[in-house]
């Protein structure tokens, strides 16, 4: 059996190839015309294939640091397999150490109770009470310099001269980390959160403060330290545009304003949009008002809140959830954003594989979306099983290419 670093080593030039091979800067180029809103073809993006079921994801490696990057390299080359519109690019981003505050990135431990790998638990919220609330810690942005330091060293030692390993040094506390939904459902339950907004809304609106003024207090920090860079783009798709610099290797410092941002409220998927907007996304805005563009959306419903939404003064993209209505999204959406479409996972490839139903469901939705002019690209996400059958995704998206096709011209 070859070693540990020989094998990362194989993998590693294999990425290579793929990552050197010109469809990548072809797909750069459809992700800046399409995200700076010019008529392209829509784009179509995996973003999950239940990569536990694929007989590729099986890693050998018995060092726990390398087997982490040698899963890292499976997963994107079963993922090149498939080809969607993914950019494949040619470094591996190698993530700093960040330093927390101990018990958690808010100071309080937050313990899930029956949760394994890949599945569901209950959350036990440590915010029981509203004095609670002095308990949190105000956070910073501190890197562990000699750790990052040792880790990119071992992972250079291995493959750094076939692929380049950058250190990517964003701050902790963005995205799911930093669009204060996640974590505050996390810290106070999402039901009680319900309650708050009745029984508490000014104490409900001093903790919403706190969450917004620690990340927003993180992301200067990390803007003065230099450590925001082109590795830092994040929209939940491709993050290429015409009007932002492309994401790329050892940029140096940026400003926030160069980059993409990515906020969501899936925990606020039952509040209506005047207390959608009260008591969340007034306190994401500021948060994301100071970068380039932004994205905005996961998995919730945002049929009705689409008009709220508009106040984001970057607002580009907006994600239409399988939840979702996606004639309405379209008819609200037009082609001032970009819709980005999302299918059930489960129609998709989840269960009971159908081609006919992928057609006829793919066929409706974006029939919505051209009648309204609508500039759309197509993701499949949150695929939690593919019931062994590794080459769904793989058909998935030639059928979905079809549609596009039969659709778009």
């Amino acid at each position: 059996m070859a070693d540990d670093r020989t094998l990362l080593r194989e993998l590693a030039q294999a990425y290579a190839e793929i990552a050197s091979d010109p469809v990548q800067e072809t797909r750069r180029d459809l992700w800046r015309r399409h995200n700076s809103r010019q008529r392209t073809r829509p784009p179509v993006y995996v973003r999950a294939f239940a990569w536990r079921e694929i007989g590729a994801s099986l890693c050998l490696c018995r060092d726990p640091f390398l087997r982490r990057w040698e899963d890292w390299l499976r997963r994107h080359l079963f993922w090149a397999s498939l080809g969607d519109d993914w950019v494949f690019e040619p470094w591996v981003p190698l993530p700093a150490v960040k330093m927390t505050p101990p018990g958690g990135l808010w100071g309080l431990p937050i313990r899930w109770i029956g949760r394994g790998h890949d599945t569901a638990g209950i959350c036990d919220s440590p915010l029981r009470t509203p004095e609670d609330i002095d308990r949190l810690v105000m956070p910073t942005h501190r890197i562990d310099e000699d750790a990052t330091r040792r880790a990119a060293e071992r992972l250079t030692e291995a493959i750094g001269d076939i692929l380049p390993v950058v250190v990517d040094r964003t701050p902790a506390y963005i995205n799911f980390s930093g669009d204060i939904s996640t974590h505050l459902a996390q810290l106070r339950g999402i039901e009680q959160i319900f309650w708050d907004m009745m029984d508490r809304p000014d104490w409900l609106h001093r903790l919403l403060a706190f969450l917004r003024d620690g990340v927003l207090a993180v992301h200067r920090q990390a803007e003065e330290a230099g450590d925001w860079s082109l590795l830092s783009h994040y929209n939940q798709s491709v993050p290429y545009s015409l009007e932002l610099r492309d994401p790329a290797p050892d940029s140096g410092p940026v400003p926030r304003g160069d980059l993409w941002c990515f906020c969501a409220a899936q925990e606020f998927s039952g509040v209506g949009p005047a207390m959608f907007d009260e008591f969340m996304l007034q306190y994401q805005v500021p948060i994301m008002e100071a970068f380039g563009l932004s994205a905005y959306g996961c998995c919730e419903d945002l049929t009705a809140k689409l008009d709220v939404l508009r106040r984001i003064p970057n607002l580009r993209r907006i994600a239409v959830s399988p939840m979702a209505d996606v004639r309405r999204c379209a008819e609200q959406i037009g082609d001032t954003y970009i819709l980005s479409y999302r299918p059930s996972p489960s129609d998709m490839v989840g269960y009971s594989w159908s081609p006919e139903r992928v057609r006829r469901v793919l066929w409706e939705d974006l029939i919505a979306c051209r009648e309204n002019g609508c500039h759309v690209d197509i993701t499949l996400k949150d695929v939690e099983t593919v019931q062994g059958e590794a080459e769904r995704p793989g058909r998935w998206v030639c059928i979905a290419r079809e549609i596009i096709d039969k659709v778009f011209g």
